[in-house]
């Protein structure tokens, strides 16, 4: 998940003053720092624990090789619609607006940004779940303590927001130098230590039933994959500063597959030093176990250190990204106009309330519900796959349609088969998460119905179409079904 405002942002400070200097072009270079900053956030800091619960070493390298994949055609979907379509220049819910109506185009950034501020939460969680590795009291950051001191931090960054507060050049720095630095370390020090006995040990998860077949195994990784990816459809954001439009598609596969070498590797080093069962059963953050089992407490140091300082610098610029993706749809009406609101600062006040007061609910939620880091990345991942998907099936549709291929066969041909490809990795995505996550996603959408009816009324349109109309009764029903298997126990958080 991404720790950099700008990587995914259109809101305010993404608006040039009328008397600026035209912004600078970006080279090769700085495009492909974007993109790996857009990525690289506190998931991979979890990324050994997170993925040994589900599946053993087999089953998460196919898990990855269809990541890859999935992940890399998304990509390459939402740099060819920022060309194709630069004037969509609203965010990931543009596409489902442009391409399948309002409530879709609502829904999408409905999920976008309940999927941004779970992971605050998420955030919040593992930032005090590290502090738990040396302070019992904080425990796997979801006991009373430390929802209190997170609370406290929540509405502490929420306050300087209100007064203009952003992150400074020096503070992105800083930040990003304790996330590469203890991630290098930490893949220079394992490989050194990797145990091919260890890997190959009971290879596919076959002597522990509790992970089920490899194909089980597999769709149970899945979400977790998709998380520390969350980011990359803010790579086609800066084609327009681009110094080359050319350089933002190779911006994007270099930057991705830098990415994708750098978790793999983790996780796979992981599975070399500690056995799944032994990596299971670590507290997160769980690089830092890993490191301590091979060179002592000194490691453990090092790597909670530099996520306590990573994600410490991310959460000023990620409570107000929150606030800026629903203010960035408010501004075209897709939310209603009391979202728009700014302060003398020019920050989005009311947005701001709105995403931290939920913020505090479900940190509220996470203590008497006992929700993990790992439960609420689940959660905050599965929001996110509606948005995807439709992006993938508004890039199908307009291969489908010809639009913009009229004079163009072969590149219809090859995009033709990448937006299959994501559509069907998106579907796939679905599919793994299961339904408990389909239901769960249902109980967060529907009550987005009454800020979108008064968007519509403040615009003197009908709610719904009647096909909207057979959408929605669709995810009430789903809504019920997970409320009432939430009161009778059979789903938890």
């Amino acid at each position: 998940m991404s720790d950099s405002v700008s990587a995914t942002g259109s809101g305010p400070a993404a608006k040039p003053a009328a008397a600026a200097a035209p912004a600078p072009k970006l080279r090769l270079g700085a495009l492909t720092a974007l993109v790996v900053g857009s990525m690289i956030g506190g998931g991979i800091f979890s990324l050994p624990q997170n993925m040994a619960v589900s599946a053993d070493a087999g089953a998460v390298l196919i898990g990855w090789a269809i990541t890859a994949v999935g992940m890399l055609t998304l990509a390459f979907v939402f740099q060819t619609l920022a060309n194709r379509k630069p004037e969509l220049d609203g965010g990931v819910y543009i596409y489902a607006k442009e391409g399948f109506g309002d409530y879709m185009g609502f829904s999408s950034a409905w999920g976008y940004w309940i999927s941004a501020w779970l992971g605050n939460v998420g955030y919040f969680v593992l930032l005090f779940s590290t502090f738990g590795y040396f302070f019992p009291v904080f425990g796997e950051g979801n006991t009373p303590i430390a929802i209190v001191c997170a609370s406290a931090l929540l509405w502490g960054v929420h306050f300087l927001v209100l007064r203009g507060i952003k992150e400074a050049a020096f503070v992105n720095l800083i930040t990003t130098i304790a996330k590469i630095v203890p991630i290098v370390l930490f893949i220079l020090i394992c490989a050194f230590a990797f145990k091919s006995r260890v890997f190959a040990n009971d290879f596919f998860g076959f002597g522990n039933p509790k992970l089920g077949s490899i194909t089980n195994q597999v769709r149970n990784m899945m979400l977790v994959t998709v998380w520390v990816f969350i980011g990359v459809e803010g790579a086609s954001i800066f084609s327009a500063r681009a110094e080359r439009r050319t350089n933002v598609g190779k911006a994007t596969v270099i930057g991705f597959v830098g990415v994708l070498l750098v978790l793999v590797l983790v996780n796979i080093l992981s599975l070399g030093i500690m056995t799944q069962p032994q990596l299971a059963s670590l507290q997160n953050p769980s690089m830092a176990g890993v490191l301590e089992h091979v060179v002592g407490h000194w490691g453990a140091i090092l790597i909670s250190v530099g996520l306590v300082i990573s994600l410490a610098g991310a959460l000023l610029s990620w409570v107000l990204l929150c606030a800026e993706i629903i203010f960035s749809a408010a501004r075209d009406s897709t939310m209603p106009w009391f979202v728009r609101k700014e302060n003398a600062k020019r920050v989005p006040a009311n947005a701001l309330r709105l995403t931290n007061g939920l913020t505090q609910i479900f940190l509220l939620i996470t203590l008497f519900s006992k929700g993990t880091y790992l439960s609420l990345i689940y959660l905050a991942t599965s929001m996110i796959l509606l948005p995807y998907f439709w992006s993938a099936a508004y890039a199908l549709l307009l291969v489908w349609r010809r639009e913009t291929y009229e004079r163009e066969p072969k590149e219809r041909t090859k995009d033709l088969m990448i937006s299959a490809i994501s559509v069907l990795y998106a579907l796939w995505l679905l599919y793994a998460g299961g339904l408990k996550y389909v239901l769960l996603s249902a109980l967060l959408y529907a009550p987005g119905v009454v800020l979108f009816a008064k968007a519509k009324r403040e615009a003197g349109q009908p709610v719904f179409t009647q096909i909207e109309k057979l959408i929605f009764a669709v995810v009430l029903v789903g809504a019920g079904a997970a409320a009432f298997g939430l009161y009778q126990g059979y789903l938890t958080l």
